[in-house]
């Protein structure tokens, strides 16, 4: 790499390069006034100082940190502070120590485990939810916009080109041709009317790539792939490897579908079956109970008790019963996750720093916080004997009906406001 890098840029020390590309340089750097790392994003001198492309790269940059400064999610990379002028244009980024795209990761010799790519495309797909209900629309989501960091969590970044909608995120208007050809959607190749959809079509690619190392619509050149996009379906993933299930080749094929109407319409409902297939691969067999089972016992449960059968029959089919034996860890401490768990039969004990804290009983519910704020769990939970369990996602329990969510909600809250109560009592009777 170059060494002709700035001493400092604004108030920012600049430590070393990291990366460059076609649209800049990209250093580490240090904030002194918060004491933090930064990764400061910055256009090569160049292009700024030539009339035809330093306009376009000027707007480009601003593009970049006004859309994305909107926007705060732990699967996007944040923006922090940017500068943009005649002279020089930069963004100031969260940096993301040890981060790497998911280039790597869509070749045949170095694809990843199937549920870790289920859990990669999920967060992607909750951080497009939120951003599209900001009101933006990415526009360029392909690997090399993905980062993964050193525990393999996810960020997506390079809002560049993205687009902000002047109402909500439901609005569509025609953009023209912008993005990177291969993971354009149907309707950016013909610079048609986009939508939310557009970003969900190319996180299909993206998906495909990841679970074969094979891109969808392979062409080698420009027009060959404009009709594949257009007029031709992708080989069928069981070309490539056999261990997909047919529930997530329906996935990939749902966001991927030509026309929008048979596409996911949002994020979130990408999201939804997304979990449900990861549940599914972590499943095993289950041999003794059977749905109406499962719903007759749910049902006596306090916490049900006001729920018509039929909201009932929604959270049993949202939700994931669960069996443990004696002495297995249904959450561990340090975890994070948004799951919200009932105890249907047996007991659990509380657990933290090897020491049990309280047990649970069949009625009783854990979890409360994390479904609320996905916190890191702060206790184990362990089965004390043969224990089931129903647990509740977040995303999932999002796309039962408005009613059933909001008794849902009203019960959970005041399991929530009696779980601190009690908390703050023994607290105050140990002062």
């Amino acid at each position: 790499m170059s060494d002709d890098r700035p001493e400092s840029l604004g108030k920012y020390q600049v430590v070393e390069e990291i990366d460059r590309g076609s649209m800049g340089t990209v250093y580490l750097g240090h904030d002194p006034y918060i004491d933090r790392p930064v990764a400061i994003k910055v256009a090569h001198a160049e292009q700024l100082a030539d009339d035809e492309s330093g306009d376009r790269y000027r707007k480009m940059f601003f593009n970049e940190a006004h859309t994305a400064g909107r926007l705060t999610h732990p699967n996007i990379i944040g923006i922090y502070d940017a500068g943009v002028d005649e002279e020089s244009c930069y963004i100031v980024m969260e940096y993301i120590k040890g981060g790497q795209t998911l280039k790597p990761y869509t070749k045949a010799d170095a694809l990843l485990p199937i549920e870790k790519v289920v859990e990669i495309v999920f967060k992607c797909a909750k951080a497009l939810d939120y951003a599209h209900k900001q009101g933006v629309i990415h526009r360029d989501i392909k690997p090399t916009n993905i980062l993964v960091t050193e525990d393999m969590d996810v960020k997506i970044g390079d809002f560049s080109i993205a687009h902000i909608t002047k109402m909500d995120s439901t609005e569509t208007m025609p953009m023209g041709l912008v993005g990177s050809p291969r993971y354009m959607s149907p309707e950016q190749i013909q610079e048609d009317i986009i939508t939310n959809q557009t970003d969900i079509f190319s996180l299909g690619i993206v998906m495909y790539e990841l679970l074969t190392g094979k891109h969808p619509f392979a062409a080698d050149n420009f027009s060959r792939l404009v009709q594949k996009i257009l007029n031709e379906e992708p080989p069928e993933i069981s070309e490539f490897r056999s261990d997909v299930s047919d529930a997530l080749v329906g996935i990939v094929k749902k966001a991927m579908a030509k026309d929008c109407a048979n596409r996911y319409a949002m994020g979130l409902d990408l999201a939804s079956d997304l979990s449900r297939a990861f549940d599914a691969l972590l499943d095993e067999p289950q041999e003794n109970i059977t749905e109406q089972e499962q719903f007759a016992a749910v049902k006596q449960l306090d916490f049900f008790q006001g729920f018509p059968d039929a909201e009932v029959w929604e959270i049993v089919r949202a939700g994931k019963w669960q069996d443990y034996r004696d002495g297995e860890e249904i959450i561990i401490e340090g975890e994070l996750d948004d799951s919200f768990y009932i105890i249907v039969h047996g007991e659990v004990a509380v657990r933290k720093n090897a020491k049990d804290l309280r047990t649970l009983l069949a009625g009783d519910c854990f979890g409360e916080m994390g479904y609320l704020a996905k916190t890191k769990r702060t206790a184990t939970i362990v089965a004390y004997g043969d224990t089931s369990i129903l647990k509740v996602n977040s995303t999932v329990i999002s796309q039962v009906s408005l009613n059933c969510q909001v008794r849902f909600l009203k019960v959970f809250l005041r399991t929530l406001i009696h779980r601190l109560s009690v908390t703050t009592e023994k607290v105050s009777q140990e002062i």
